[in-house]
């Protein structure tokens, strides 16, 4: 039979080694999440990916309610992106 602390272990061994266990898995599972989610991101991005600005956005929304059809809404997403700030 193995004894730590010489005596046997008392209860604040056992809770320290508890503890010790639910947090080296707790910190196992959160960096494997956090893996997992980085490449994903990095798959769902296209290479040449450019965020919509709010013009942009509202511009698709519009397209999407059907207020504007497909022609027009191309021709002003090209003259949003050709502007200069």
């Amino acid at each position: 039979m193995m004894f730590w602390y010489g005596d046997g272990m008392n209860g604040w061994g056992w809770f320290a080694m508890s503890a010790g266990m639910v947090l080296f898995w707790g910190l196992l599972i959160t960096v494997a999440v956090m893996l997992l989610r980085t490449l994903d991101r990095a798959v769902e991005r296209p290479s040449g990916f450019r965020p919509a600005t709010p013009a942009e956005q509202i511009l698709g929304e519009r397209l999407a309610r059907g207020e504007i059809d497909d022609e027009e809404y191309r021709r002003r997403l090209a003259a949003l992106r050709n502007a200069k700030p």
